[in-house]
């Protein structure tokens, strides 16, 4: 109707006076049983070989953790306008100088998901395997679109403890991560199958590999040098506002992704919402961790992005704080 304006913009409206308090404490990963000793070759698997890298200057830029599920899952649309609403001007990560916003709408691209048995571990490390592939060709060809040169990450799968640049892994609650030091995509194989509950359903594991992803995206862009420069020099709740927006551009990136391969995946309105009860779901449900956004702003941002296909429109640095609470 004439007048109402988008639900991602009436979301705008309705939540820009207060910010979200939480709703409980932050559930972190279940104790697994004791598992038979494995050999060398299996403790750490290396997808993809990985440069010695110096300890200086590593930053830990995501990870995905269990959150408790929302009693009433939120999904709000996303908007029909490119650029996100509520914009205030450039932030202090300015999106004006962000070359992906030239690339325009992502391509569709040919990616069925394979079946995945998440109790068998061949079967987790081959659709990791295929969807990563998928995303490697899809950004690759994205960043193609703007002139820009892009290096896919190194993959790195786990079953049991280890060291990167950017700390020992897991630690307390982290399924997965990436490390911009080496350019690393770490993902914990088991422990992403805990994360998700066990669900057999593929689509959760693709938001999941699409958000972690999406980092690297950010990194390969030179979003990520800005952000970093800017919580540097911020403190307290500014350097939460700024993660914030960091992450909840990861969703938005990677719903991209979602969006190019909705008919070839496929995502149907089932799978759609079960990634925006997923993306919501790895909200902030603690209020002195306020990192990640709340449940409401992550699902928006993840329709938001897989709406629109175009990185342009997860410009989250310049959106009014309410649409990053």
């Amino acid at each position: 109707m004439a007048g109402r304006g988008t639900r991602f913009e009436r979301a705008g409206r309705r939540r820009g006076a207060g910010r979200r308090t939480g709703a409980g404490p932050r559930v972190l990963l279940p104790e697994r049983p004791p598992r038979p000793p494995m050999g060398p070759a299996v403790v750490l698997v290396l997808l993809t070989g990985l440069g010695a890298v110096g300890l200086a200057g590593f930053l830990t830029i995501s990870e995905v953790v269990e959150r408790p599920a929302a009693a009433d899952p939120v999904r709000p649309a996303a908007a029909q306008e490119a650029s996100a609403p509520g914009a205030q001007g450039a932030g202090p990560v300015s999106a004006a100088g962000d070359p992906l916003r030239a690339t325009g709408e992502m391509a569709e691209v040919e990616c069925p998901a394979p079946e995945v048995d998440p109790d068998d571990q061949r079967s987790m490390e081959a659709f990791l395997h295929e969807i990563t592939d998928c995303l490697d060709k899809a950004w690759q060809e994205q960043f193609a679109a703007g002139d820009m040169e892009f290096e896919p990450p190194n993959r790195v799968f786990w079953y049991a403890s280890g060291q990167s640049p950017c700390g020992d892994f897991p630690a307390e609650g982290t399924a997965a991560f990436y490390c911009q030091a080496n350019k690393g995509l770490y993902l914990g194989v088991e422990d992403i199958v805990a994360s998700s509950q066990g669900s057999d359903r593929p689509e959760s594991y693709t938001f999941m590999l699409s958000h972690e992803y999406a980092h690297h995206v950010q990194g390969e862009s030179g979003i990520l040098a800005r952000f970093q420069a800017a919580r540097g020099s911020a403190s307290g709740g500014e350097r939460d506002l700024l993660t914030r927006r960091s992450e909840l551009q990861a969703n938005c990136l990677g719903g991209t992704f979602l969006g190019s391969v909705e008919t070839s995946l496929p995502i149907g309105e089932r799978e759609r919402a079960h990634i925006l009860d997923d993306a919501g779901r790895r909200g902030d449900y603690d209020v002195e961790d306020r990192t990640h956004g709340s449940a409401e702003s992550g699902a928006l941002w993840t329709e938001h992005g897989m709406d629109r296909k175009d990185p342009a429109a997860c410009d989250t640095w310049s959106a009014d704080e309410g649409l990053v609470d």
